[in-house]
């Protein structure tokens, strides 16, 4: 992808919305434009500069293509071979069956791409090991797939949850249990946890009932370097925020987004506490298009802010760019 899963994602929303206004694109052109904006968020640690890299090929060699065979429990006559084409395993529906058919096992090279989906997935609620023991499983399986443990970090645990009739969620009701390693540039993570709507470089495996697994998804392009650009300074991101090319993230499966939205619109004072670089895939503000893979992976900024309303006040989380020429782009300002 280019650009921010997310962003695709709220503005899908936006399009499904109500056609009477406002967009999401009015709502945000009216975020912090009268407010005053405090920067308290420590900069210290932030590297003075980052990386931008470009995507590559990836070819999985026969080891990492067995192991996973192994893991997904797939009967096959013959492994697949180390190729830069696609290989798919499609769920058997029957030759007559009218709905989309997706695929079960795939490898995709030219993104990086291997998954592993399980078909007919049971609603047993008992029996996951805890969550120590996925973990360190977790761990064991990325070797299997050729991840050097230096190259990633346990970023978050995820949870599966049954559904009722209305599709709403079991909370009491646990069928899968997730584990997300991130991958590392530089020292620095990938943006988002595995399942949450961002596209994220790294491990992501569940597990369900007496430890089975249920899925897996590894992405993991090459990547080559190709510009190191100087860190925006606060003065530059709080300028992004006027000019509403910031990005407030929602909050987990927030289904009020667009009446929180509204209410930020009368904010006073939005102090910016803390700034958090990741890297994600794209270049920041772009919506990617026709599937294309992405081009390029860039860092971005997280930046955890408290909104001041007078009389309370509110968490949020933005995103925005972390590189100087970003910002320029972003504002329309030409190099000097």
């Amino acid at each position: 992808m280019k650009a921010l899963a997310l962003l695709t994602a709220i503005l899908a929303l936006a399009c499904s919305a109500p056609a009477s206004p406002p967009t999401v694109e009015e709502l945000w052109s009216h975020l912090f434009t009268n407010s005053i904006i405090v920067w308290q968020a420590p900069t210290n640690d932030l590297p003075e500069s980052f990386w931008t890299y470009k995507t590559l090929l990836h070819i999985f060699p026969a080891p990492v293509i067995s192991n996973a065979v192994v893991l997904a429990s797939l009967k096959l006559k013959e492994f697949p071979r180390p190729s830069t084409n696609d290989f798919d395993i499609l769920e058997n529906k029957g030759a007559n069956y009218p709905g989309p058919i997706f695929s079960i096992f795939k490898i995709a090279p030219n993104s990086g791409l291997m998954l592993y989906w399980l078909p007919h997935q049971t609603t047993n609620a008992t029996g996951i090991p805890a969550d120590e023991i996925l973990v360190k499983r977790a761990w064991r399986c990325a070797v299997l797939l050729g991840i050097a443990p230096s190259q990633v970090a346990f970023k978050d645990l995820t949870s599966h949850f049954n559904e009722d009739d209305n599709g709403n969620k079991l909370t009491n009701q646990i069928s899968g249990r997730g584990v997300f390693l991130t991958r590392l540039i530089d020292g620095v993570q990938y943006i988002g946890n595995g399942n949450d709507g961002f596209i994220s470089e790294g491990f992501w495996i569940e597990f369900g009932s007496h430890g089975e697994i249920r899925n897996f998804v590894l992405i993991w392009p090459n990547l080559e370097r190709i510009n190191h650009n100087p860190t925006a300074s606060p003065q530059q991101i709080i300028a992004c925020i006027r000019a509403h090319k910031a990005i407030v993230l929602p909050n987990g499966d927030e289904e009020n987004y667009f009446d929180r939205l509204k209410t930020l619109a009368s904010v006073k004072k939005l102090t910016i506490t803390k700034i958090t670089p990741y890297y994600s895939e794209g270049n920041f503000g772009e919506v990617p298009t026709n599937d294309v893979p992405p081009e390029f992976v860039t860092p971005i900024a997280e930046l955890e802010a408290v909104a001041d309303f007078g009389n309370s006040n509110a968490t949020v989380r933005l995103l925005s760019p972390i590189l100087s020429p970003e910002v320029s782009r972003l504002l329309g300002n030409k190099p000097k």
